[in-house]
């Protein structure tokens, strides 16, 4: 449903998507998570038609995002990190202005807003103004008025930044429907836990794509060990171990370190008695799988090395 052909967009000396090749599935939910500055929102804004590319194509729903705009425009549905709709409006008044919008007939709209409204437990808003709505609430009008002509790609950038835990849990259970009823996600986000809900993550750093994979294959993946250290004291140990040889990072994790050891390079019966030498007692030294976070800046860290590859 979406392909990306060396995608390139430079804002003179900056080149903020930097040959970019993806492919996303129909009905996938696929995730674009980088820091800020990565270049996500250019991507979506290229791959939406809303920007055009220094070099490269892209294609979406098997029209050319370029050279076929209208075609491209009748089939996503596109939600901006800035809430964008009307303060002044109702829900519903809200709703009725993008229905014009986009040509929704008289007869259609009514029974499609109530399912929506349904589908998102906004009814009882729907005569409150927009402007005093909740941030999650906001997001869930934001998304309403985005499906209101039926897209069949959604692309959301970064659509529940700063909004509570269990607004953004209800806001993906919607999309999850909306999945099962074959539409298909293209997403930004900087939470690496709404990365884990995505059929697939491609991580960006600096414009540059460095690994697109399942969680599950990023996590099984990653080329480094990684140990949880808990120990006396752990800021001791941070620096401590961040000098050493083959060890590639040291980064806090709740109250314990995760340790990223090049393979091979040195064994955690060698970290402990490093530890112990210096006189700090490593209450619990493991190898673990490591998190999604953990990849991602251990892979972030690399490129930013220059020694990542995809």
């Amino acid at each position: 449903m979406i392909r990306a052909v060396h995608l390139t967009r430079a804002f003179g000396s900056l080149t903020a998507v930097d040959d970019l090749n993806i492919e996303v599935a129909k009905g996938e939910i696929f995730g674009l998570v980088g820091p800020d500055g990565a270049g996500k929102t250019t991507t979506l804004r290229l791959l939406c038609g809303l920007m055009d590319p220094t070099a490269g194509e892209a294609w979406v729903g098997g029209h050319n995002v370029a050279r076929d705009i209208d075609a491209v425009k009748d089939i996503i549905g596109y939600m901006a990190q800035k809430f964008g709709l009307y303060g002044d409006l109702t829900v519903e008044e809200n709703m009725l202005f993008y229905a014009d919008l986009f040509g929704i007939s008289s007869a259609e709209r009514g029974g499609l807003m109530k399912q929506l409204l349904a589908m998102t437990r906004m009814e009882p808003f729907r005569d409150r103004p927009a402007a005093k709505l909740s941030g999650g609430m906001k997001q869930k009008l934001a998304l309403m008025c985005t499906l209101l002509h039926h897209p069949q790609v959604l692309f959301l950038d970064e659509p529940t930044n700063g909004v509570d835990p269990v607004s953004r849990r209800d806001f993906w259970a919607i999309l999850y429907q909306l999945v099962r009823d074959g539409l298909t996600l293209f997403v930004t986000t900087s939470y690496l836990d709404e990365a884990e809900r995505c059929n697939r993550v491609a991580l960006m750093n600096k414009g540059k794509l460095i690994r697109c994979d399942s969680p599950r294959a990023l996590r099984e993946g990653l080329e480094d060990h990684c140990y949880a250290v808990a120990t006396s004291d752990q800021k001791a140990a941070r620096e401590l171990l961040g000098q050493q040889p083959g060890v590639t990072g040291v980064e806090p994790s709740g109250a314990r370190l995760h340790v990223f050891v090049r393979p091979g390079a040195v064994s955690p019966e060698a970290l402990r008695s490093l530890l112990q030498a210096k006189g700090i007692e490593p209450r619990e030294l493991e190898l673990i799988l490591p998190s999604l976070e953990d990849v991602f800046i251990n892979l972030v860290r690399k490129s930013e090395a220059g020694h990542a590859h995809v």
